[in-house]
């Protein structure tokens, strides 16, 4: 399964169910938080080994592993904040790449930002035994999904990294996404990435564009500053 090339945004949608289900699951995995023993004991949550609370959480950290260009444009803005090198050297690594290109998934504009319906891949997920969701709420308003990790999906998602090193690449930007958000909740990611004018300003039903040509002009003046003030 091929996870390292896309096409251009011009067109439709660059992903297959089986390649989300490989990403949402690599991302489950790496995101997910401890269950408590109540949750365990629901009905086919005994094998549970992690949870991801909100589909919206999932969605917003989806889309900074699916937009590279977003993500490194966010590493220049911690840069900013904290003067921290290696921020600089990893939004660098990226936008020195063809990575915001190759691995570029953009995702459309919805009602609340950005936007993949991850059914049909959640679907893949559950029906093969590796992830469970249940719902929080009444029946007539759910206020929230949580996605549970089972033991037989973070099974399957390492022996995935062992044997094809290409999803290496998930795991790590996980990692950094993870490190970016430090605790944010679903919503106060939305409100983080509507800073993003493309983000905020493309319009309902159309996908967010690139950042790739600012962010890259952005790293070059930073750089700048940083030989000056070096």
């Amino acid at each position: 399964m091929d996870l390292a090339h896309s096409s251009s945004d011009i067109g439709a949608t660059v992903t297959s169910r089986e390649q989300d289900a490989v990403r949402i699951l690599l991302l489950i995995d790496g995101a997910c938080e401890p269950v408590s023993d109540a949750e365990r004991a629901l009905p086919g949550l005994a094998e549970a080994v992690g949870v991801v609370r909100t589909q919206v959480r999932i969605q917003k950290l989806d889309f900074w592993l699916r937009n590279p260009d977003y993500l490194a444009d966010e590493l220049l803005t911690e840069y900013e904040k904290s003067g921290e090198g290696p921020l600089l050297e990893l939004a660098g690594s990226i936008l020195d790449s063809e990575e915001p290109e190759v691995r570029r998934y953009p995702m459309l504009r919805h009602h609340f930002g950005a936007y993949e319906p991850l059914d049909d891949a959640l679907a893949v997920l559950r029906s093969a035994g590796l992830v469970a969701s249940r719902r929080r709420g009444t029946i007539n308003r759910v206020r929230q999904h949580d996605y549970f990790l089972l033991a037989a999906g973070r099974e399957v998602a390492r022996k995935m990294i062992r044997e094809a090193p290409v999803f290496q690449y998930y795991v790590e930007r996980t990692r950094l996404v993870l490190a970016l958000a430090d605790g944010l909740g679903g919503s106060q990611l939305k409100k983080r990435q509507y800073l993003q004018r493309e983000y905020a300003q493309a319009a309902r039903g159309e996908r967010i564009g690139s950042v790739s040509a600012r962010a890259r002009a952005r790293l070059e003046k930073l750089r700048a500053q940083a030989v000056i003030h070096g």
